[in-house]
């Protein structure tokens, strides 16, 4: 064992953070995921990572950091995941911001614009 300074290289080497966060092995390739996930883990809502994953990659950074300092000052450790997601919506609508929506939420408005589009022209026959 070495005795006297470790180099920071060696401490983040010998030491696996992500491991902690997560149970299975998973591959990250881009910093907006590692940050995705430890903002998931300050939550303690793993179950949404991918949802995290999605806001960091597509809202500004500082947005995230205050919803989420808003939301860890918050007592009850089972809302902060709602609280979080309740502030950054306020905060994208006070810097006009469009909040990220998912794909599958989008698929199914195309849908019902398009059955209704069909309804209304089915009513005019």
């Amino acid at each position: 064992m070495k005795k006297g300074i470790q180099s920071a290289k060696e401490i983040l080497l010998k030491t696996n953070f992500l491991e902690r966060i997560l149970d299975q092995k998973k591959y990250i390739h881009q910093e907006f995921q590692d940050f995705g996930l430890r903002l998931a883990a300050r939550l303690e809502d793993l179950q949404h990572k991918s949802l995290y994953i999605n806001l960091t990659k597509n809202l500004p950074r500082f947005l995230l950091e205050q919803a989420s300092e808003f939301a860890l000052d918050y007592p009850k450790k089972a809302a902060r995941a709602k609280i979080f997601m309740w502030k950054l919506h306020g905060l994208c609508q006070e810097k006009n911001l469009k909040f990220p929506s998912g794909k599958k939420r989008i698929v199914k408005i195309k849908r019902n614009i398009l059955k209704n589009k069909n309804r209304q022209i089915s009513l005019k026959i």
